[in-house]
């Protein structure tokens, strides 16, 4: 069975960017609009999650605090995320990383080095 990863981002053209490139590796993706919306389909998704992506900045509910909410929940607290975001300082990457993103990654997403470390995270 294809790996599930959820991709978390209020821009439908990032979604549909990064849905594309892992879905032509042969992932099954799911793409929530927000912190709320993804939240909202982790835990309703017929197949385990298998690793998140997520912006930082969104409305309704932003990815830090839904990174957090991921995490303070036992079941998810070795789910793999990746943060990809414009917000590339020293302090938005150690926050992201602090409250539990495995890896920081600034957009543009590059196909190549977005595919190695999604890899990389799923063993």
């Amino acid at each position: 069975m294809a790996k599930h990863i959820l991709i978390v981002d209020d821009s439908k053209t990032v979604r549909n960017l990064v849905a594309f490139i892992l879905k032509k590796e042969g992932f099954k993706v799911t793409a929530a609009e927000d912190g709320i919306d993804g939240l909202e389909k982790l835990y309703s998704a017929k197949q385990p999650v298998d690793l998140l992506i997520s912006d930082v900045n969104m409305p309704r509910m932003d990815g830090l605090t839904f990174i957090r909410t991921v995490r303070e929940q036992e079941a998810y607290r070795d789910l793999p995320i990746i943060v990809l975001s414009t917000e590339g300082q020293e302090q938005d990457i150690q926050s992201g990383l602090r409250l539990g993103a495995n890896m920081y990654m600034v957009k543009p997403a590059q196909p190549e080095k977005l595919m190695r470390n999604v890899k990389m995270l799923l063993g």
